[in-house]
């Protein structure tokens, strides 16, 4: 069974930093890419980050550029989400994904003071 789940979410002040995690089971985790979406308060959900299967290769959405990080633990079957400079614009539910499959069910990031 396909399985991934998220961890490290919660309350944050604004331009504080907080990591969340996606530990992956049930599928060959160095097969494939990974994504963070989010969905804030009455939005759609929207691309965060992805990171190849390798993770040599990363890219963003233009909203985090340079405040997060998206990483992979290949051993651990584990990818990361490094959140700094958080702003309550962040606030939203965090998704972890398989590159055109999986879904995690999602962990709750508030930003606010």
């Amino acid at each position: 069974e396909v399985q991934l789940v998220e961890s490290g979410g919660g309350l944050v002040q604004p331009g504080r930093s907080l990591r969340l995690s996606c530990a992956a089971s049930g599928f060959t985790f160095t097969a494939y890419a990974m994504r963070w979406y989010r969905q804030g308060p009455g939005k759609e959900r929207e691309f965060v980050a992805h990171i190849s299967s390798s993770g040599g290769s990363t890219y963003y959405a233009d909203s985090v550029k340079g405040r997060f990080t998206i990483s992979r633990d290949n051993a651990k079957n584990t990818v990361y989400l490094q959140m700094s400079s958080l702003k309550p614009e962040d606030t939203a539910v965090y998704y972890c994904n398989a590159a055109g499959g999986s879904w995690g069910q999602g962990i709750q990031v508030t930003v606010s003071s």
